[in-house]
């Protein structure tokens, strides 16, 4: 029962002391602006909501502070070119009528295109 005890004690002093990383909601332009953290503190995600949907530019990051993503929404909908970074190649996705139209894959100095 004691080891039940400190097992209970320890385990509810982990949770406690365990930091969550709450996101940052403000108003600008009529529009809210939201920052998403990983528990390190960098930035995850941030970008804007208008009406409750996402709006905007938007742009996610990886857990080192480098970016991963990055794109438009237009009322929920993604819309125009996204460009998702991994590792040393850039993927350029163009969306068209909420579907991808097209897609580039820019890596050292090579473009593939798939249409």
């Amino acid at each position: 029962m004691k080891k039940i005890m400190i097992a209970a004690v320890l385990l509810s002093a982990g949770v406690l002391s365990a930091q969550e990383a709450k996101p940052k909601h403000e108003i600008q332009d009529q529009m809210v602006r939201s920052t998403y953290y990983y528990e390190n503190g960098k930035v995850k995600q941030e970008g804007f909501y208008k009406d409750g949907k996402v709006h905007g530019t938007w742009t996610a990051y990886n857990a080192d502070g480098t970016k991963s993503a990055m794109g438009e929404y237009n009322n929920g909908v993604k819309t125009g070119k996204w460009f998702f970074w991994t590792g040393s190649e850039l993927n350029e996705v163009d969306y068209a009528d909420s579907r991808i139209a097209e897609v580039k894959k820019w890596s050292h100095n090579a473009v593939v295109s798939n249409k």
